[in-house]
């Protein structure tokens, strides 16, 4: 089912985490954050959402590197019910694109909680003080890529890493609901 976010909380601080990634290794925000500027993205394996746009995401993370503004990817998705969302899985998808970024496992899901994130993709744009500035999407593109399309998230990371503030209008990402596990 499509989800849509909410608006921009202008200023609200990125919560701490501690995740596993597809590297082996344990990743922190205070460690992965940019210099100008942080990008975290809840995504996942199986969304066409996420599948469609995942060229055009590789290239803009690496383009927003060049700024001074890291990407991290967390994937939060209940990988037993949804198997391709597994860490295995995300070790394979991550490898194949050539993720220039960290793809992290959120297990617990308490990540995605304390984010209050909604969709697979749910971008979460942050100064260099960690204070949210954008919450819109990619581009227009949705289940399938629009060649040419307004790079909507990388000019407002742009500004961000320029000055610190996100843009006042902002259109929301869309994509699938995050798949919760069910309370036992």
């Amino acid at each position: 089912m499509a989800e849509t976010p909410p608006v921009c909380d202008f200023g609200w601080k990125a919560p701490d985490f501690r995740l596993p990634g597809t590297d082996g290794a344990l990743h922190r925000l205070q460690e992965l954050r940019g210099p100008n500027g942080t990008l975290i993205i809840f995504m996942c394996n199986h969304c066409p959402y996420v599948k469609a746009i995942l060229g055009r995401l590789t290239h803009e993370a690496r383009e927003l590197a060049a700024l001074g503004v890291n990407t991290v990817g967390i994937n939060a998705n209940d990988p037993v019910a949804y198997p391709e969302d597994s860490f295995d899985n995300m070790v394979k998808v991550a490898r194949d694109q050539g993720f220039p970024f960290p793809y992290l496992f959120d297990q617990s899901q308490d990540v995605a909680r304390a984010y209050d994130a909604v969709c697979t993709p749910d971008f979460f744009g942050f100064n260099a003080d960690l204070e949210l500035q954008y919450r819109g999407r990619l581009d227009e593109s949705r289940t399938t890529l629009v060649p040419d399309a307004r790079r909507d998230l990388f000019e407002a990371m742009k500004a961000v890493a320029a000055t610190g503030q996100g843009p006042a209008e902002q259109i929301p990402s869309m994509g699938c609901s995050i798949k919760w596990r069910v309370a036992a």
